[in-house]
């Protein structure tokens, strides 16, 4: 018995790779990936679109050697994103070694060049596919209008910390290169006249001449930009980049912003901005969504950042609602309102009268009107005139002209909304925040690797964070069509 055994395990072959075996009939292009590979939805998303309405450029060539189609290229960026691959020079790799992107191109595989001037050429059009996105999610009753919600998170700018400049040292730069570039235009000046007195032939501006002045053109825009914004440093390469904390450290960064929700957790709004504050995306971003998906959710939840007064007004006039955490200064002041007789909570406005009455009753007549900050928040300022009569001066006030309250134009709307944030059911739609929107940024850091831009300017990082974010909506829709939810149609 044993000797059997043996012989069957001597007998027993193992599995390996015949390099010399021929195949009589070549196995199809269509049998190369299964029918529930990822590589199969990108094509049907693509293949559904209308890429011109879309506002993709379709190239047209009569003659030399013809282009990549549009959808084509566009198949390879969506599926480069969607397995974490964003270089185009590691698409190029990719569409040559990985079977997805082989069978997908056909194993028609374009060179880096094509795939970059492709996404250089459709920055716009980017932004229209994530838009795109959203729409087949509708069409599946994916996308629900009970509760979305929104944040922002900064990603480091493409340009270095190192290469920021004061306006000084732009001034000096700008200096050198005007001099440099005024003796090189002298000389080149020179051997025209000498070329042309012995009729030596055509004379051509030196490629360096070239290169100065495309470089004195950068420096004297982001001089320029730097003096119109108010700003001490900028990176000469990329001018719209800002400093902004990022965690622990301040660097060049963009303000990715990301409105989610709850039902599917897909995106329905993206965009890019300059500035670090949320403070004024709450309403641009409900904007957005509204043209994205139709409708605003019956209620937008945000974190304090988005706290503004204005936003908060705006809302209410656009009939949005909306609901944004407290900030550290309300949390300070409910603190302090019950030991402080003379807080600014105990100070009634008489929206009538137009006035401000404190707690002893005299009257704060109007004083002025003030905006503050980049959010435009406008508030009526009321300023004591009885101060120096007044026996409890010093402790309500040490301002030396008296007790002044602010009050914001917006104060109906704020009352009500600080009203309806004390509601319980509200309390836990704010709570209910982190777990919808959260999880976003970290499939974008965490599973798509995604931490630095690539693109440099606000148009490209604008069009990047569009793709990031169709990339986000792709893989749920994906698994979506894997279980039949999802049908995607050709167009």
């Amino acid at each position: 018995m044993g000797e059997i055994e043996n012989s069957e395990a001597v007998m027993v072959r193992e599995i390996r790779a015949d390099y010399d075996q021929i195949w009589m009939f070549p196995p199809s292009l269509e049998d190369w990936v299964g029918h529930d590979h990822p590589a199969r939805f990108i094509r049907d998303f693509v293949d559904m679109a209308d890429l011109e309405e879309l506002g993709f450029r379709i190239p047209a060539c009569e003659m030399g050697r013809p282009p990549y189609a549009a959808d084509q290229l566009l198949k390879v960026w969506l599926y480069g994103y969607f397995n974490r691959i964003t270089s185009s020079r590691k698409l190029e790799r990719a569409c040559r070694e990985h079977m997805g992107l082989i069978w997908l191109t056909g194993m028609q595989a374009p060179d880096h060049n094509s795939l970059w001037r492709f996404f250089k050429a459709n920055k716009k059009a980017m932004r229209a596919v994530f838009k795109q996105s959203i729409q087949v999610a509708l069409k599946s009753d994916l996308i629900g209008l009970a509760l979305h919600a929104v944040d922002g998170t900064k990603i480091r700018a493409r340009s270095s910390n190192d290469k920021v400049r004061s306006k000084n040292e732009l001034g000096l730069m700008l200096e050198k290169l005007v001099e440099r570039l005024d003796r090189s235009i002298a000389d080149v000046m020179t051997e025209i006249e000498r070329c042309e007195r012995t009729e030596a032939g055509e004379y051509r501006l030196p490629a360096s001449l070239h290169d100065a002045l495309k470089r004195k053109e950068r420096i004297g825009r982001a001089l320029k930009e730097l003096q119109e914004s108010g700003r001490n440093a900028v990176n000469p390469a990329e001018p719209e980049a800002r400093f902004m904390k990022n965690r622990r450290t301040k660097d060049l960064c963009y303000n990715g912003q990301a409105m989610a929700d709850e039902q599917s957790g897909m995106i329905v709004a993206a965009e890019v901005v300059t500035d670090g504050a949320d403070n004024g995306q709450l309403v641009p971003m409900i904007d957005q969504a509204v043209e994205n998906v139709g409708a605003a959710a019956a209620e937008t939840v945000a974190d304090a950042g988005y706290f503004a007064s204005s936003q908060i007004g705006l809302a209410q006039e656009r009939r949005y609602e909306v609901l944004a955490s407290e900030t550290s200064g309300e949390t300070a002041g409910m603190r302090s309102v019950e030991s402080d007789p003379y807080h600014h909570s105990r100070f009634t406005y008489d929206e009538e009268r137009d006035c401000c009455i404190c707690p002893h009753g005299n009257v704060l007549p109007f004083l002025q009107k003030k905006v503050y900050g980049s959010t435009h928040n406008e508030v009526r300022r009321y300023r004591c005139r009885d101060y120096e009569d007044c026996a409890h001066r010093w402790d309500c006030s040490q301002a030396k002209h008296g007790r002044m309250i602010d009050i914001s134009v917006h104060f109906k709307a704020l009352e009500r909304h600080r009203a309806k944030r004390d509601m319980p059911e509200k309390r836990k739609q704010l709570k209910a925040r982190k777990r919808i929107i959260e999880p976003v940024f970290g499939w974008i850091k965490e599973q798509l690797g995604f931490r630095r831009w690539t693109m440099s300017g606000l148009e490209g990082v604008r069009a990047q964070w569009a793709l990031v974010c169709a990339t986000i909506n792709l893989k749920k829709l994906y698994r979506h069509w894997v279980s039949g939810k999802v049908v995607l149609s050709p167009c």
